[in-house]
């Protein structure tokens, strides 16, 4: 699909949005992306072209063979409360991960960020609003970019991701970010479809002083395999996982607690934690001392230290 014409339908998509139940909204959506795994089906979930080493890598530390990055955005107040019970899975499991905020969307008690961090997680902002206002215009971006510098700022945070995932690289300089986790090797679901073709982070120069990582997100997102397609396992995962293994690349997944079901009543719009519990059980089990997992942060650095010396 022409990006014209996706930015046109995403414009008018979000219009009408507020009107629109969510059932609607996710029955809609349902239909428009089994339309496109269809015919994106030689570019997702793997995107052949995106396999490629970048020059000069010289591998993850120690001698590991791809990197393994967990993240969660928390889209709403739902999802807030289900944060420390994911917290807890990850840690049973030997994981950590960052949770992504909406600043304005909700209550985010700050015992709650000062939890995940003080147990080893990370903690990021996820917009002001959950809908695409950040990008209307170059006006409105750097209208929104002062405020969340200040919660970056206010949360000790590092990492950011645009709400809907959009993206502008050139005006994410403004952000006092180390990396940016808008991005993706290949997702033609989302309404700015514009994969990066690479399951590895990649520097932004343009502004001296200014640069940033951007860490794709390179598993497709829960909503997408449970919510749109009502996948019933993980397949998906597995097999992405293994292309990305094979390729030396970096596995970096979105999940939203949000969609979790975590008491055994799974509604329309959600899908039972124990399938995220069995990814995690089959990284563990089935990679064992292959990756090396960190935060977002953590691989940020590392990827400005071996990738880009001066």
């Amino acid at each position: 699909m022409k990006p014209f014409i996706e930015e046109a339908l995403a414009r008018a998509y979000y219009q009408v949005k507020p009107w629109m139940s969510r059932r609607l909204q996710i029955m809609l959506r349902s239909v428009v992306a089994k339309y496109k795994r269809y015919i994106f089906q030689n570019v997702w979930p793997i995107d052949p072209e995106a396999g490629a080493m970048p020059p000069g890598f010289q591998g993850w530390p120690d001698g590991r063979r791809f990197s393994v990055v967990l993240t969660h955005d928390v889209d709403t107040a739902r999802g807030v409360a289900r944060c420390e019970q994911l917290m807890a899975l990850e840690q049973e499991l030997g994981f950590r991960s960052s949770f992504n905020f909406v600043a304005h969307d909700y209550h985010l008690p700050p015992a709650l960020r000062k939890k995940l961090v003080a147990h080893g997680f990370e903690v990021g902002v996820h917009g002001l609003e959950h809908n695409r206002k950040l990008y209307e215009s170059p006006e409105t971006f750097e209208e929104h970019a002062v405020k969340i510098n200040n919660y970056l700022k206010e949360w000790g945070a590092v990492g950011f991701r645009s709400p809907c995932v959009y993206h502008n690289f050139e005006w994410l300089h403004r952000l006092d970010i180390v990396y940016e986790a808008s991005a993706f090797d290949t997702d033609p679901f989302e309404p700015q479809s514009d994969g990066l073709k690479t399951i590895f982070p990649v520097h932004q120069t343009k502004v001296p002083g200014r640069e940033y990582v951007v860490l794709p997100y390179t598993l497709p997102q829960d909503f997408t395999v449970f919510i749109l397609f009502r996948e019933k396992d993980i397949t998906i995962w597995k097999e992405k996982l293994r292309w990305i293994a094979e390729h030396g690349g970096m596995a970096l997944l979105i999940t939203h607690p949000d969609y979790m079901s975590f008491d055994g009543n799974v509604d329309y719009d959600e899908y039972p934690h124990h399938l995220y519990r069995e990814l995690l059980d089959h990284i563990k089990t089935e990679y064992e001392g292959q990756y090396w997992h960190q935060l977002p942060h953590e691989v940020a650095c590392f990827w400005n230290k071996s990738m880009c010396k001066p």
